[in-house]
């Protein structure tokens, strides 16, 4: 349904409720699926009218929707069952038990039987989970609270929940206006007009003789209304409030979903009277007959209309867009030919890795994959086609390839993350490589994917595991675990091959569009529900679906069978074309191939040329040959900074067109060398105020997001002799190294960093022990040796747009408006002996803590105590959330277990055993499905996720003369395999997958002192290491080489260099934080 039409119902709504036809209000309510009345809820919750509840939920949502929609059915029906059980009404209960609740078996068989037992009891409270059970009434009460909250909280209803902000009788007075307008259309007005009907268009009766037009506006009271007419605010079904903005985009398609049908909008732009100068915001471009969801405004009379209107009357509530000012010019469009380079067969797909912006993987009709490294202009691996185990492919695919048949890339794609690989071949197979950021790509899987061809490839994180999405010839889409090669969805339902698919997320909700090549678009939960959407594409043949790299605008680029081409912006809200963008030629040989770049432009390849538009302006922007040498239909991909644009050539190549940026970035590659001012990671220092003296201040565990984009790191010759298993040394490196000898960096003043100091105003200051970066990047956590939480957060604003952190502009200290303060029970607690010990979930929803006694689990919103558990004796040492559960918690123990506790049912899981000293470190690897721990016995331990048992137990290697006593620290590289670990004799660097050790470090030279702290930069591409002396280290991730070293004398007076922490900011650059 169009935005109008739905606008239209809402003045319907507040029709029907102004005139108090109450019961045909909550039904267009339900049947529209617009707006949920929570206040006519809530009353039939409270009257008991449990059928009318659920008939009223089910116009918008279903039993099986989504886990909250589950728990609203539930908590309706189960207060059904105890009502009837209250009554003694055992025949009831059996009745609902039965048809009501029976559903729910599947998902928690126990949870049934439990209720089923309730049946043998004379009294439900004699449960004891019931005991508390009070009156009927009572009962209703504080079901409806939990239902409010689950509402509220599942997004089917998140842009329903509030009526749109109406003057009073709107309806009436559009309607008034509309008869304004007809009256100045009438070819001999009347002063006093007399409006009998509104069936028909309104004309006045020909007088005797032809009067000049006379304006007239009409009172609203033209339309009769009556006297016991009531204003709208006084009906609290309606409140006045701002209607929200619409997040659930996939469910305005799903609205949509029933019919692919045109529904055109009742109130058109075209019949609204506006001054001379805004007609032309007004007109829009006809739209090509083939596109069947876009709604025509224009009609015949269109122009004689506008020549009609009077300028004289003024419209109410009617804004017009303004422009937007450009902020950009034409430069920032790669259009300058930097590179062609020669690929020996023909380019068929092309991709940049996500974070190293010169690093293009390249897909061929030979079916060979190669890695170029553009700085360098060299091919870093190249891959011919190969099946890698003939044995387990499937029987058809065995006998086309007796057949010698040929086979070629259908898609090269890198992974969110930059560690894997995936490439789709014409014929059944999929093959998935790991990138370990060296020349070179290790075999990861090979799937028999589809019958007959693949046709498209992509990345998608449904779960926390990393999944592969294709599609193929076969009519199908399937999802596939990326760890295991195990497929976890196949989605049916096209008629036709599936020429591509385009997963992506809104806020909480994962879906996949896909589209075939009979023109068909569909969208897909992870679920076995069938398609959502089924809408048609322009053109109705082959067709790509792109999302802005913002992820708030979609667009599609298709091609028809008679070569016509279309370009457009979807609606998603609606699941109508937004706009369509002109410029393409009247007939192509082929499918147009598009991309989208910096939240501001299109670019497509036709006629053997590279068009570009402003996403914001359907007219062509500006085209560029190349200097020639395109193929007919060029193929483009932009790197993710936008600064490169990879196109294909008519002789078996590609160019790299850039602009002044990228230019620079390619020359930077290919004559780099290292200068401590420009590298980002020494850009910034952020200095966090506290007491002026601290001991022992121990380190923080700096999670890594498994999407966090990562830079393939350059190996470096190592320092530790033992680097048999790791990778070749990377080209780039080698030129470097031949070309300017090693020179370490230094910096020693503190005009070469940026500080900035975060203010605390609180009367609770106390030493600052730990420190953790908010997984958003937008704020830093602090633990004091108090016990008391403090948080900062960057302010959003013209200096710092994105709001992240930044040490160009000061954070502020934030707390609630109750004004609380985060503070751990210390209870008792020696607070000079106390460990202390702090862990954030993922979602940043949620903070957890300890310092020597119980720990708590705080809200990040409110401050206040979600609950308390672990009591001492013994202490808890180190925590950590589980990577794929909030509930789950990891707790080392001073006493050397670690408790895996569940939090929703306050109980110990698990307690594991395998150390000799306290935990002091915990890492999870998603990838693996391991937790890694570490103790003060300087001994690692590998335990399974799924049974909690130990693998493996292995020694860390202390060098000669040195005592294992001190803490040892554990933290996973990003790629979720190679680890970190820290202890105050060394570095190392671990394959957790074998658990054995590949590089290490040893204090020597300028950094002698023994070390405090290490941790991976955000990206995975560095390491930081603190010193006892106060000095800052910066090592190269995977060869450990010492690059930069930071003087303590940059960030701290002379008098104060005892211990460190250091935090790394989970997001694009890196800054390192330091706490005394």
């Amino acid at each position: 349904m169009s935005s109008l039409s739905r606008e239209l119902v809402f003045l319907i709504l507040q029709f029907l409720e102004e005139e108090k036809f109450k019961e045909s209000v909550h039904r267009l309510e339900k049947e529209s699926g617009f707006f949920f009345n929570m206040k006519y809820f809530e009353e039939k919750v409270q009257a008991g009218e449990w059928d009318e509840v659920e008939k009223y939920l089910a116009g918008f949502t279903k039993v099986d929707d989504n886990r909250y929609s589950m728990k609203i059915f539930f908590e309706i029906r189960k207060q059904k069952y105890l009502e009837a059980l209250d009554r003694q009404d055992k025949a009831k209960a059996v009745e609902i038990l039965v048809s009501d609740l029976k559903v729910f078996s599947t998902f928690n068989e126990e949870l049934f039987k439990e209720i089923t037992q309730l049946l043998t009891l004379n009294n439900f409270r004699e449960n004891e989970q019931l005991s508390k059970y009070g009156d009927t009434k009572t009962a209703r009460s504080i079901m409806l609270v939990e239902l409010k909250k689950l509402i509220e909280a599942n997004p089917l209803f998140r842009d329903k929940l509030a009526f749109p902000t109406l003057k009073s009788s709107r309806l009436r007075t559009l309607i008034n206006q509309s008869l304004n307008w007809q009256h100045q259309l009438c070819k001999n007005p009347r002063p006093n007009p007399d409006i009998k009907t509104l069936f028909t268009d309104h004309t006045c009766t020909p007088p005797n003789g032809p009067l000049a037009p006379t304006p007239v506006s009409l009172p609203v009271a033209a339309v009769a209304k009556p006297a016991a007419y009531t204003s709208l605010g006084a009906h609290s079904p309606f409140p006045p409030t701002a209607a929200t903005a619409n997040a659930g985009a996939l469910a305005g398609w799903m609205a949509n979903a029933a019919s692919s049908s045109v529904q055109a909008a009742v109130v058109t732009a075209s019949s609204i009277p506006v001054q001379q100068n805004q007609v032309s915001v007004l007109k829009r471009p006809r739209t090509p007959p083939s596109v069947p969801v876009m709604v025509d405004y224009q009609n015949p009379d269109h122009e004689q209309l506008m020549k009609r209107l009077r300028p004289a009357i003024s419209v109410e509530e009617v804004t017009y867009p303004t422009s937007r000012p450009q902020a950009w010019s034409l430069d920032d469009l790669p259009r300058t030919v930097a590179l062609t380079m020669h690929q020996g067969s023909m380019v068929i797909s092309m991709d940049f890795h996500p974070s190293h912006h010169t690093l293009l993987l390249v897909g061929s009709a030979n079916g060979e994959i190669t890695l170029w490294e553009l700085g360098m202009r060299e091919r870093l691996v190249s891959k011919p086609f190969k099946i890698w185990e003939m044995s387990k492919c499937s029987v058809q695919f065995q006998a086309l390839m007796v057949n010698d048949t040929p086979i070629s890339v259908s898609r090269v794609a890198w992974s969110p993350d930059g560690n894997f690989v995936g490439v789709a071949f014409s014929k059944h197979l999929i093959q998935l490589y790991a990138y370990p950021g060296s020349n070179d790509l290790i075999q990861r899987l090979e799937i028999d994917a589809h019958v007959g061809g693949v046709n498209d490839l992509a990345f998608a994180h449904p779960t926390k595991q990393l999944c592969v999405v294709t599609c193929g010839d076969d009519k199908l889409i399937k999802v596939w675990d990326s760890m295991t090669g195990q497929k976890l969805f196949n989605f049916e339902g096209h008629d036709a091959p599936v020429y591509s698919i385009c997963p992506h997320h809104k806020e909480n909700i994962q879906f996949i569009f896909s589209t075939a090549v009979d023109g068909k678009i569909k969208a897909w939960l992870y679920d076995n529900m069938g398609s959502r959407v089924d809408y048609d594409a322009p053109g109705h043949w082959c067709t790509t679906m792109l999302y802005s790299a913002d992820g708030s605008r979609l667009f599609s680029c298709g091609t028809s069978k008679d070569g016509e081409s279309f370009l457009v912006e979807w609606n998603e809200s609606e699941g109508a074309i937004k706009r369509t963008y002109m410029g393409f030629r009247k007939k192509s040989a082929g499918v147009v191939s598009f991309d989208t770049t910096q939240n501001h432009f299109l670019a497509a390849g036709e006629d053997s040329q590279i068009k570009f538009w402003d996403m914001d302006n359907i007219n062509l922007l500006t085209v560029t040959d190349a200097e020639g040498g395109l193929s007919s239909l060029p193929r483009v991909r932009f790197n993710k900074e936008g600064n490169l644009l990879a196109v294909t050539t008519a002789d078996n190549g590609f160019k790299i067109l850039a602009n002044a940026v990228g230019l620079r970035s390619l020359r930077a590659v290919e004559t780099s060398a290292f200068d401590p001012l420009r590298m980002p990671i020494v850009s910034a220092t952020i200095k966090a105020s506290g007491s002026s003296a601290v001991g022992n201040v121990g380190p923080v565990n700096c999670k890594v997001e498994r999407s966090s984009p990562v830079r393939p790191s350059p190996t470096l010759n190592g320092v530790d002799p033992l680097g048999r298993s790791v990778e070749k040394p990377r080209v780039l490196d080698d030129a470097t190294d031949k070309t300017k000898p090693w020179q370490l960096a230094e910096i020693v003043d503190h005009g070469q960093c940026r500080v900035v100091t975060l203010p605390d105003s609180t009367a609770s200051s106390s030493k600052v022990v730990r420190l953790l970066y908010t997984n958003s990047g937008v704020g830093i956590l602090a633990l004091g040796s108090n016990g008391v939480q403090k948080l900062w957060k960057w302010p959003r604003n013209e200096q710092n747009p994105s709001g992240k952190a930044t040490a160009n502009v000061v954070p502020q200290i934030w707390q609630p408006n109750s004004g609380l303060l985060m503070t751990n029970d210390v209870t008792g607690v020696n607070l000079e002996e106390a460990v202390p010990c702090i862990a954030l979930s993922k979602n940043d929803s949620y903070v957890m803590s300890a310092t020597g006694g119980k720990v708590s689990l705080f809200n990040m919103m409110t401050f206040k105590v979600m609950t308390t558990f672990m009591s001492p004796p013994p202490a808890s040492t180190f925590l950590a959330f589980h990577p794929q559960d909030n509930n789950i918690i990891a707790i080392g123990m001073e006493d050397s277990t670690i408790h895996i506790y569940n939090v929703r049912v306050d109980e110990v899981k698990s307690k594991l055993k395998g150390h000799q000293k306290r935990i002091t470190g915990l890492a999870f690897s998603t990838s693996l499905n391991i937790l890694v721990s570490s103790g003060a016995d300087a001994h690692l331990c590998v335990w399974s996720i799924d049974t909690w048992e130990k693998r493996k137990s292995v020694a860390i290697q202390i060098p000669a003369g040195k005592a294992p006593t001190s803490d040892t620290r554990v933290q996973f590289h990003s790629d979720q395999i190679r680890m970190l670990v820290v202890h105050e004799t060394q570095l190392a660097i671990y394959d957790a997958s074998k658990m054995e050790r590949i590089r290490q470090w040893i204090p020597q030279d300028v950094l002698p002192a023994p070390i405090s702290y290490a941790a991976y930069s955000c990206n995975s591409q560095s390491v930081y290491a603190t010193f006892c002396d106060g000095n800052v280290g910066v090592f190269d991730a995977d060869s450990l080489r010492l690059r930069c070293r930071i003087a303590s004398s940059v960030y701290l007076p002379q008098a104060i260099l005892k211990g460190f922490v250091i935090r790394c900011i989970p997001c694009k650059f890196i800054e390192p934080v330091v706490a005394f």
